[in-house]
């Protein structure tokens, strides 16, 4: 009898916080675990994308302590989380007092992880799998901050989600980016608010540790 995706996410991870986060608990795979030995063909066999939900990385890190450790940037705010994976900056923003916070995530095993985990830390969020790129504001009305977390690791994603971003700018939306400075980050337009070490694992990221920043998108 083949697993639910919520047995599977279950079966598959452990439950536990990362050394930046204390305060949030999180369903995270460790690289011992058979999610991460899959090859693609396994992984194609048994219908499960690529599990990027199942690890916190650094950049989403970053943004989840800068909200918790900052309320005042989403405290009564309609907040997307875009991308949103283990829904870990969306449980951030709810903990921080936004007052509405959507977590999208195209793969359905992200949003059911995102589900479990704000489940873990009593939060309540909003979740879909809608591809809510270029879409000018969700189901609860337009958006006041858009959170991007690890989101700039591939060229046309990175430059269709720049594009819609900056976009959005002169309506108000505010926009703020996780992220180590991944290959295809914008460089320009850009203002950097913090700088965090976040640890991380060298079967993942290219270092036990990786230096994440906050970003505001201006224009």
């Amino acid at each position: 009898m083949s697993l639910s995706k919520t047995e599977f996410i279950i079966a598959n991870t452990v439950v536990q916080s990362t050394a930046l986060l204390p305060e949030i608990q999180l369903h995270l795979a460790s690289e011992d675990m058979p999610i991460w030995q899959m090859d693609d063909a396994a992984r194609e066999a048994a219908g499960v994308p690529l599990p990027y939900w199942a690890f916190a990385w650094a950049g989403g890190q970053a943004l989840a302590r800068y909200c918790l450790d900052r309320p005042g940037t989403v405290a009564g705010k309609h907040v997307l989380d875009i991308g949103a994976g283990s829904g870990l900056e969306a449980i951030a923003a709810r903990m921080a007092g936004a007052a509405v916070v959507e977590a999208v995530d195209t793969d359905p095993f992200a949003i059911l992880a995102a589900e479990l985990n704000a489940k873990l830390n009593n939060v309540e969020i909003e979740t879909s799998t809608e591809d809510l790129i270029g879409q000018p504001g969700g189901r609860f009305g337009n958006w006041d901050l858009i959170m991007i977390g690890d989101l700039f690791f591939e060229q046309p994603l990175a430059k269709h989600l720049e594009a819609w971003l900056r976009g959005l700018l002169p309506t108000g939306v505010e926009v703020l980016i996780g992220d180590p400075q991944r290959t295809f980050m914008p460089r320009q337009g850009l203002e950097k608010l913090i700088t965090y070490a976040v640890p991380t694992t060298s079967a993942l990221e290219d270092s036990d540790l990786r230096n994440a920043s906050v970003w505001r998108m201006v224009e």
